[in-house]
C-alpha cells in the first residue's frame, strides 16, 4: 500500500515531466534513490527526493552531465538555497541569450520571406571585390575585428531597403556638413550635423541602443576621413581641405559631447 504523500516512479514521471526509464537510470546510478521500496520492490519517492530531482533537472537545464551533478549534489557543503539562486541568475542569463537568438531568427524569417536578405556583397555595394577587401581590412585594423564582424551581422539583418536609407542619410549629412565647411568647427550648425552623423553612424554600427558612446571609435572613423579620401568620396569632395575639416568638426564633438 503506498503512504500518504509519496509517489510512485509513474506519478513522479508524469509529475515532473520525464520518462519512468530515467528515474531507473537516476536510482542505477545513484543519483536520486527512492525514499523507500515497498515489499514488492515498488519505488516510492517523497519530498525530499521531490526537491532532489528538481535540482537534478535545473543541471539538465544547463547541460552539466549527470556525473557533475552527481559530485555537486553529494558535497557535504551543498545548499540548497545558494544552489536555487545559482539556478535562477543562469537561467536568467540564458533567457537574455535565447531572447537576442529569438530576434535575429525573427529578422532572418523576416528577410526571406520579403526576399530581401542581405549578402556580405551587399554590404560593400559599388565597391569592386579588391575595394572591398581593403575597405573591410582598413576597418579591421582601425575598429578591431569583433566590431567589425558585430556591424556587419547587424547590416545583414536589415531589409535592402532599411540599409540603403541608412546609406544615404549618412551621405546628406556629410554633404550637408561639406556645406558648411567655411564655418568653424565647432559651430554650433556644424555640429548639431556631426550629431546627426553620430546617430546615424551608430544604427549603422549596431550600437545604437548601446550604453557605450564609443567615442574613442567615432574620433577613429574621423581620423580615418583626414587619411583616406575613400571615406569622403561619398560626399562629393575628398580634397584635403575638407577632409580636415569634417575630420576636425568630429574630433570637437567626441571631446565635448562624448567625453
Amino acid at each position: 500500500m503506498k503512504k500518504q504523500g509519496h509517489y510512485s516512479v509513474k506519478q513522479l514521471a508524469k509529475l515532473a515531466g520525464i520518462t519512468v526509464k530515467t528515474l531507473h537510470l537516476y536510482d542505477k546510478i545513484g543519483l536520486l534513490k527512492p525514499a523507500e521500496r515497498t515489499d514488492a520492490r515498488y519505488r516510492l519517492y517523497g519530498k525530499e527526493e521531490l526537491l532532489r530531482l528538481q535540482q537534478i533537472l535545473f543541471y539538465k537545464e544547463l547541460d552539466l552531465p549527470l556525473k557533475e551533478i552527481l559530485l555537486i549534489m553529494d558535497d557535504p557543503g551543498f545548499d540548497l538555497i545558494l544552489a536555487l539562486q545559482g539556478h535562477k541568475r543562469m537561467l536568467q542569463a540564458k533567457k537574455a541569450r535565447i531572447g537576442i537568438l529569438m530576434k535575429t531568427i525573427d529578422n532572418t524569417i523576416h528577410s526571406l520571406k520579403n526576399q530581401t536578405m542581405l549578402k556580405l556583397e551587399d554590404l560593400y555595394e559599388g565597391l569592386s571585390a579588391d575595394e572591398a577587401r581593403n575597405y573591410r581590412e582598413q576597418a579591421i585594423d582601425s575598429y578591431g575585428e569583433e566590431v567589425v564582424l558585430h556591424a556587419e551581422q547587424h547590416l545583414k539583418s536589415l531589409s535592402k531597403a532599411e540599409m540603403q536609407a541608412l546609406v544615404v542619410k549618412q551621405k546628406e549629412l556629410g554633404k550637408a556638413i561639406l556645406l558648411l565647411k567655411d564655418l568653424p568647427v565647432d559651430n554650433i550648425r556644424v555640429q548639431e550635423l556631426v550629431h546627426k552623423h553620430y546617430l546615424n553612424t551608430r544604427k549603422l554600427w549596431g550600437t545604437h541602443h548601446a550604453s557605450d558612446k564609443q567615442a574613442e571609435a567615432y574620433y577613429g572613423l574621423g581620423q580615418l576621413y583626414l587619411s583616406d579620401e575613400r571615406f569622403t568620396n561619398q560626399f562629393g569632395a575628398s580634397g584635403p581641405e575638407f577632409r580636415a575639416f569634417i575630420s576636425e568638426a568630429i574630433k570637437v564633438y567626441a571631446s565635448s559631447r562624448l567625453g
